[in-house]
């Protein structure tokens, strides 16, 4: 169906509002520089919901946990600003059904990934309390595992009302840093996840990923770096997804080099960037094009051990939800 025509069934009459209740925390960590680096950031859990006031879509919530970096902050100044990013899962869609809800174009599932991007002003009205204003992303999407799966997008304007128990940390700007690493990371990945490939099939085929990068720190922040993704998909085994070319290695494997970024948030925890470009692939696996992206997070759960999850997609096109899990060596 046409864009048009999805704006006037999926989204006729609805209208969107929510509500976020978070908690969170300012940690000093002496052994941890990125701590300062980032101006004491909040890490905290937040609960969100949210209705579209329309029986098609639902009336979502979701469970996230997130990170709230001060931007610029100054101590003598009232006004403040930051930015947020989250990560968490979402329930209560009421996801597409060709009997019961035809008219739900855009999400085929109950459960789904939400990810919420933020930026905000406050005001301090006194040591404890804050007033806000800013403008939000959320996303939902369930990364191909059920369809249709084009994604549900939010910009919202949102207005905040911040209690704090404490008052804020003094950031100590005299302090040395210790110089980031030069050494070269080299990183080995594992990825799993499944995808449903066709809209009148309920069947899910398993996909797999192995990828081999190096990286380099270009600032405290930041990680440069490239290596090469290898990607297996089941449904290459499935007669009516590969027609003649059934069983074959090339129906299942599928490939080719990428850039790699890293952004650190702390010594744990890392968001990882890939753009790729296929050396061989399968449209009828639902790679659809030759250059690959991906993005996501991982937490370094003990000493170079890593797990995470990321989405890995084709342009705005999502092919599945990567649940990782590696190891660096040379950290």
């Amino acid at each position: 169906m046409q864009q048009k025509g999805l704006k006037e069934t999926t989204y006729d009459g609805a209208y969107y509002n929510g509500i976020n209740l978070k908690i969170g925390w300012k940690q000093r960590a002496k052994k941890d520089q990125y701590y300062q680096i980032y101006n004491y950031p909040i890490y905290g859990i937040g609960i969100y919901s949210s209705t579209f006031h329309s029986d098609i879509i639902g009336s979502p919530f979701a469970v996230y946990g997130f990170v709230q970096t001060p931007i610029a902050p100054k101590e003598d100044s009232k006004w403040s600003y930051d930015y947020r990013i989250g990560l968490g899962l979402s329930g209560n869609f009421k996801p597409y059904n060709e009997h019961e809800n035809p008219l739900n174009l855009v999400i085929g599932s109950k459960n789904n990934v939400f990810i919420d991007l933020g930026i905000r002003a406050q005001y301090s009205l006194t040591p404890h309390w804050k007033l806000g204003a800013g403008l939000a992303f959320h996303h939902f999407s369930n990364g191909a595992l059920a369809l249709p799966n084009k994604g549900v997008n939010l910009v919202p304007v949102t207005l905040s009302a911040a209690y704090q128990f404490n008052p804020d940390i003094k950031i100590n700007r005299d302090s040395v840093l210790k110089p980031y690493s030069k050494k070269i990371l080299y990183h080995i990945n594992y990825g799993v996840g499944f995808k449903q490939l066709r809209d009148d099939w309920d069947r899910r085929f398993f996909k797999t990923t192995i990828s081999a990068y190096a990286s380099r720190h270009v600032s405290y922040k930041w990680r440069l770096g490239g290596g090469f993704d290898l990607f297996y998909s089941a449904s290459g085994n499935e007669r009516e997804i590969a027609g003649d070319r059934t069983g074959k290695l090339s129906s299942k494997l599928s490939g080719g080099p990428s850039f790699y970024l890293a952004h650190i948030l702390n010594e744990r925890l890392v968001l990882n960037g890939n753009v790729g470009y296929y050396i061989h692939n399968q449209r009828f696996n639902g790679e659809i094009k030759k250059f690959f992206l991906r993005a996501g997070g991982r937490y370094y759960v003990y000493k170079n051990i890593n797990a995470g999850v990321s989405i890995k997609a084709h342009m705005g096109k999502a092919d599945f939800i990567e649940w990782t899990v590696g190891y660096t060596f040379n950290r």
